[in-house]
C-alpha cells in the first residue's frame, strides 16, 4: 500500500506542476524557445566538430605512427597487432568474393581457417562489422584498407560525440561536452584501444554502447517531451541490438547495466512504465541478436552462468593463461597517476561523493514514503532525485569496481569517468545541492552555483589547454618509425615458398598474422571466448614446453600441421612476472614445475622443445626439418615420413 500511495502522490504532484507550466503565458515561452533552439544548434555544431576533429586526429596519428601511407600492402597489414588482423582477413575475403551473398555463404561454412574443422566464422568471430563494411565498400572506389580503418575512426568520432551529448544532457550545458572530449583525448591510452589494434571488436562495439547510454540517459530524464522520449527509446533499441551483434562480450556489459537499472527500479526512482519499456528493449534486442547470430546459445544464458560454466570447463593451463592476459591483471598505479595529473580523478571523487550522498538521501526519503518531484527546479538543490543522474552513479560505481579488479575493463570505465566528471563540474544543480547542505545565506546560492558551474570548467579547460595542447600536437610531429622486418621476411617466405594448402601451427597472435597475410590454414585462432580453440592453443604452445620430440610430433600431426613456427620472443622470454610466462604456465600444467621458497624451478627428463630442436640432432631431426629462420623466427616442416637418423 505504501508503494501505491507514493506513486499516486508522485503522479499528482507531477501533474500539478505540469498543469501550472502549461498555464504559463505563451509570451514567456516564445523567447525561451528561440533561445533553447539557438543553444541546441551551437551545441550540436560543437559536438559534431569535436567528433570530426578527433577522427582526423586519429587518422593523422595512425599514419605518422606506422608510416602507413608509405608502406606496401603487406607492411600495412602487419600493423594490425594482437591478432586483430584476422578480422581484416575476412573483410578481404568478402571483397574478393564474386558477390556479397557468395562471400557470406562461404564464411558460414569456413573450412579453410582452422585445420580439420568447419566453422561458422560469422557466429564464432562476430563478423558483422566486416560484412557491413564490405557491403558498403562495393559502392566506393577507395583503397580497401583505408576504407576499413576509416570506418573504425568514423565510429570513434561517433563515440566521443555520444559522450559529448550525454554530458550535455546531464548538465544542461554543452561546455561539459567539450570538457568531456578534452579529458577523453588526453587520457587516450586509458579510454580506447584503437591506437593498438584497429580491428578489435570493442573498437566497433563501444561507440554503439556509448550511444545506447546517451539514449538511456535521455529516456530516464523526467523533463523531456513525449516525442523526445520516443526518439530516445528507438535509438536505445537500435544501439542495444547493434551492440549485441558486434561484440561477444556485450551481454556481460548489458548485464552490469541491468543491475544498475534494477537498483533504480527497486528504490522506485524511475516510473514503472519506463522500466517496462527498457525490459522490452533488452528482450527484443536479445531475441533478434540470437536469430542473427545463428541461434548462439550464449546470448540466451545468464552472464553469471556463462562465466561459471566457462571456468568449470577450462583446464589448468587455460584458466591460468586467461588470468595472465593483460586485460585480467589488476591496473597499475600509473593509471590513477595519469588520471590525477589530468585533473580528472580529484574532481571525479568530488562529483561522485556529492551525487552519491544526494542519491542516498533520495533513497531514504523514498523508503520513508515521501514523494519525489518529477519537475525539479534549480533552487531545490536535489541532484540525487534525477533518475538519469542516479543511473550514472550506479553505472560508474559498478564499472569502477570491476576496473579495479581487471585492467581491461578500464576502457569501459574511464570514458564515463571523463563524461561524469565534466557533467558534475558544469552542473549548477550539483553546486546548488552542496549549498543547500551548507545552508549558505551570505550569497544567494542560485547565483553562486551558476557562477561556479561556469568558472570551474573554464579554469580547468584553460589549464588543460596550456599543459596538454602542446603534447597532443607533439604526438603528430615526433613519432618513431614502426618496422618489423623479421615478420615481413617470414610472411614473404610463406607466400612464396609454402604450399597453398599448408597448415601452420604457432602462437595465436602469429597465426592471426599468417592467416591475414597469406590466407593459409592454421591450427588455432587468437580468440579467447571459445573453449575448443583455447584447448587447441594449449596444444600449440606445447612447442615451448619440456616435452619430447615424439610428443610434439603426435600433437601437431593430430591437427594436420605441415609447418610449425617457433618464436624466440616466447622461447627466451624474460619477465619479472615469471608465473605468467608461457613456458611457466606449461610447466605448471604439465607437472614440471617445482616451488622452492617462492621461486619456480622447472624439471623434466626432456629439455625444452623450442631450445632442443635448434640443436639439430636426433630425434628432433627425425620428425622435423628446418626450412626457414631469421633473428626472430624458426620454421620447421613436420615430416610426413619419419626418418630415423642417429
Amino acid at each position: 500500500m505504501t508503494e501505491l500511495r507514493c506513486r499516486k502522490t508522485e503522479t499528482l504532484e507531477g501533474d500539478k506542476e505540469e498543469e501550472e507550466r502549461q498555464n504559463e503565458p505563451a509570451l514567456h515561452s516564445e523567447p525561451g524557445f528561440i533561445q533553447r533552439l539557438v543553444r541546441v544548434f551551437f551545441g550540436c555544431l560543437a559536438a559534431v566538430a569535436c567528433g570530426m576533429l578527433y577522427a582526423v586526429y586519429l587518422s593523422t596519428y595512425h599514419d605518422r605512427k606506422f608510416w602507413f601511407s608509405t608502406r606496401q600492402e603487406l607492411e600495412r597489414e602487419i600493423t594490425f597487432q594482437a591478432g586483430s588482423g584476422l578480422y581484416y582477413y575476412y573483410y578481404k575475403h568478402m571483397l574478393a568474393a564474386p558477390s556479397f551473398e557468395r562471400g557470406f555463404y562461404e564464411l558460414t561454412i569456413d573450412n579453410k581457417t582452422v585445420s580439420g574443422q568447419t566453422i561458422n566464422a560469422v557466429e564464432r568471430l562476430f563478423l558483422y562489422p566486416e560484412l557491413i563494411t564490405s557491403f558498403i565498400y562495393r559502392a566506393t572506389d577507395i583503397q580497401p584498407i583505408y576504407f576499413y580503418i576509416g570506418a573504425v575512426f568514423g565510429l570513434q568520432a561517433v563515440y566521443v560525440t555520444a559522450l559529448f551529448v550525454c554530458s550535455w544532457v546531464l548538465s544542461g550545458t554543452w561546455v561539459s561536452g567539450m570538457l568531456t572530449v578534452a579529458w577523453f583525448v588526453i587520457n587516450r591510452p586509458d579510454t580506447t584501444r584503437v591506437d593498438h589494434a584497429i580491428p578489435l571488436r570493442d573498437n566497433w562495439a563501444l561507440p554503439y554502447f556509448s550511444c545506447q547510454v546517451t539514449a538511456l540517459t535521455g529516456f530516464l530524464s523526467n523533463n523531456i517531451s513525449s516525442a523526445t522520449e520516443m526518439f530516445c527509446y528507438l535509438a536505445m533499441s537500435a544501439t542495444t541490438f547493434t551492440f549485441l551483434l558486434v561484440w561477444e562480450h556485450s551481454h556481460y556489459v548489458l548485464f552490469i547495466q541491468g543491475l544498475c537499472l534494477f537498483l533504480l527500479d527497486s528504490f522506485d526512482l524511475v516510473p514503472s512504465r519506463k522500466m517496462a519499456d527498457i525490459h522490452k528493449v533488452y528482450l527484443s534486442s536479445l531475441f533478434l541478436a540470437y536469430l542473427f547470430q545463428f541461434q548462439n546459445p550464449a546470448l540466451l544464458s545468464s552472464p553469471l552462468l556463462s562465466l561459471l560454466i566457462g571456468s568449470v570447463l577450462a583446464s589448468d593451463f587455460v584458466t591460468n593463461f586467461l588470468l595472465c592476459q593483460e586485460s585480467f591483471q589488476t591496473p597499475g598505479q600509473d593509471l590513477f597517476l595519469r588520471l590525477t595529473q589530468a585533473s580528472v580523478l580529484p574532481f571525479y571523487f568530488l562529483v561522485l561523493s556529492i551525487c552519491l550522498l544526494s542519491t542516498l538521501q533520495t533513497i531514504y526519503r523514498r523508503l520513508s514514503g515521501q514523494p519525489i518531484k518529477t519537475n525539479l527546479r534549480l533552487e531545490d538543490g536535489q541532484i540525487g532525485e534525477q533518475p538519469e543522474v542516479v543511473y550514472h552513479v550506479f553505472h560508474t560505481l559498478f564499472f569502477g569496481g570491476l576496473a579495479l579488479l581487471f585492467d581491461g575493463l578500464k576502457f569501459l570505465w574511464t570514458p564515463y569517468v571523463c563524461m561524469f566528471t565534466a557533467f558534475g563540474v558544469c552542473s549548477p544543480e550539483l553546486w546548488m545541492t552542496v549549498f543547500k547542505w551548507l545552508k549558505l545565506k551570505s550569497i544567494h546560492p542560485v547565483v553562486l552555483s551558476l557562477i561556479l558551474s561556469t568558472a570551474v570548467p573554464t579554469i580547468i579547460g584553460f589549464s588543460l589547454w596550456r599543459e596538454y595542447c602542446p603534447r597532443v600536437l607533439a604526438e603528430l610531429s615526433d613519432l618513431p618509425e614502426f618496422y618489423d622486418p623479421d615478420t615481413i621476411e617470414l610472411i614473404s617466405w610463406i607466400k612464396s615458398q609454402a604450399p597453398v594448402a599448408a597448415v601452420f601451427a604457432g602462437s595465436p597472435q602469429m597465426l592471426g598474422k599468417v592467416k591475414l597475410c597469406s590466407g593459409s590454414a592454421v591450427t588455432s585462432l587468437p580468440l579467447y571466448s571459445d573453449i575448443n580453440l583455447l584447448r587447441r592453443t594449449e596444444d600449440n604452445y606445447q612447442i615451448y614446453a619440456m616435452r619430447s620430440a615424439e610428443d610434439i610430433y603426435k600433437i601437431l600431426t593430430s591437427q594436420k600441421t605441415n609447418y610449425v613456427i617457433i618464436e624466440d620472443s616466447i622461447c627466451n622470454e624474460l619477465s619479472l612476472n615469471k608465473g605468467c610466462r608461457i613456458k611457466d604456465l606449461l610447466d605448471i600444467s604439465n607437472g614440471h614445475a617445482v616451488y622452492d621458497k617462492g621461486e619456480i624451478y622447472s624439471f623434466s627428463k626432456h629439455g625444452r622443445f623450442c631450445h632442443e630442436i635448434k640443436m639439430n640432432y636426433s630425434p628432433y631431426t627425425n620428425y622435423f626439418t628446418r626450412v626457414f629462420w631469421n633473428r626472430s623466427y624458426h620454421v620447421y616442416k613436420v615430416n610426413s615420413v619419419i626418418s630415423f637418423q642417429y
